[in-house]
């Protein structure tokens, strides 16, 4: 039987889940009986619901559809531990599932081959290969926390042709249309955090949730606040979400204040440590907290200064870069990168795709080499 259409609409599936599954991987399930008919299909839901799988088996039994002898096409290695949910290939198994098609193996520690092997044991014909490229691209984050030990992730800029994100008097909202603007609440909802610094929330009192779409979740937000600067009645403790701020300088009346405001405060100075007249945070070990804290894709919206910082500390993964046919001259740039003394410095860029959106552009750019784990 061929495997690819059925891979494809398991594809679908897992990508209709883009929004909702977060810290879990984004997968679907397609079940089809020996006749080669679809009885049943399904995608994971929100973290400490079903999994693609038995949403899929649930999708047949409602149907009045035996599962006996059929095909489990998944776009993702079926578990095989009890986390928030059961393992997925025992419930295979009990079923009477015969075969079971797999995009990928899961990079899970505590999946990792174990649920392809608990399938053979128990009988089952296990096949591993259709859709791998663009299941791992859905779950790009996901494969990150598991196998980097970081989130993936990806820089937001609204910008001006010429590359002025600000004016010199501050002024930037809004450079971008109300087009760019929703699309970009699109690429927040599909985050686990959305990532700023206190020198944009100083001066653009931002509330950076997801507004302009609709989520069942909004991303956890986090501040990198060296100084413990963020106003503890900022506008952004109003969504219901947690904020965490990464700081470097302790300060017991702020972090009292920030508490109190629903704040929780990480402290990771750099490794130029506590005697540096302004120590900084040390952005590597905060990429690696977000992780233990199962954060797979971080979306950055931040200024020129922590933009040039994430770029030099290698943590940028893809480029979400939004250009209005604006011309402005002077102004704030994307990023304080460089300056560099040569071209070949340069960080290289693969342009993954360019689109109109409204009267603006988008283009989404990855950093050669980002995705080689």
């Amino acid at each position: 039987m061929n495997a690819v259409p059925y891979i494809a609409s398991a594809l679908r599936l897992a990508e209709a889940a883009l929004y909702l599954t977060s810290p879990n991987p984004r997968v679907g399930c397609v079940l089809v009986n020996p006749a080669g008919q679809v009885i049943g299909q399904g995608h994971t839901q929100i973290a400490g619901s079903p999994h693609a799988e038995i949403m899929a088996m649930r999708d047949a039994q409602s149907q009045g559809h035996s599962t006996q002898g059929a095909t489990a096409y998944v776009t993702l290695e079926p578990c095989a531990h009890q986390g928030r949910t059961g393992p997925c290939c025992d419930a295979l198994a009990l079923a009477g599932i015969a075969r079971v098609v797999a995009s990928l193996q899961d990079p899970n520690p505590l999946v990792a081959g174990q649920g392809f092997a608990r399938l053979r044991a128990a009988g089952i014909a296990v096949d591993v290969g259709p859709g791998a490229s663009e299941s791992r691209e859905l779950n790009i984050g996901f494969f990150s926390r598991m196998q980097r030990k970081r989130p993936w992730m990806r820089l937001k800029v609204a910008a001006s042709l010429d590359g002025v994100t600000a004016l010199d008097n501050g002024q930037s909202q809004w450079i971008t249309g109300t087009a760019a603007r929703t699309d970009g609440h699109t690429w927040r909802a599909r985050a686990c955090a959305v990532l700023t610094g206190v020198g944009t929330v100083l001066a653009d009192k931002p509330l950076l949730d997801v507004r302009h779409v609709d989520t069942r979740r909004q991303p956890m937000l986090v501040i990198v606040d060296s100084a413990l600067q963020t106003p503890p009645d900022a506008a952004l403790f109003g969504p219901p979400r947690k904020v965490l701020i990464y700081a470097a300088q302790p300060h017991t009346a702020r972090q009292t204040a920030l508490h109190q405001a629903g704040a929780e405060i990480i402290y990771l100075p750099d490794p130029g440590g506590p005697d540096d007249p302004a120590p900084k945070v040390d952005l590597q070990a905060m990429a690696q907290d977000l992780a233990r804290r199962e954060c797979n894709e971080v979306h950055i919206e931040a200024g020129h200064k922590l933009n040039g910082s994430l770029l030099r500390a290698g943590l940028v993964d893809d480029m979400l870069v939004y250009l209005a046919p604006l011309w402005l001259g002077q102004g704030a740039g994307m990023s304080n990168f460089g300056p560099l003394t040569e071209l070949a410095k340069g960080l290289a860029l693969d342009f993954q795709s360019a689109q109109r959106i409204g009267p603006d552009l988008r283009i989404l750019a990855r950093v050669q080499g980002s995705a080689d784990f």
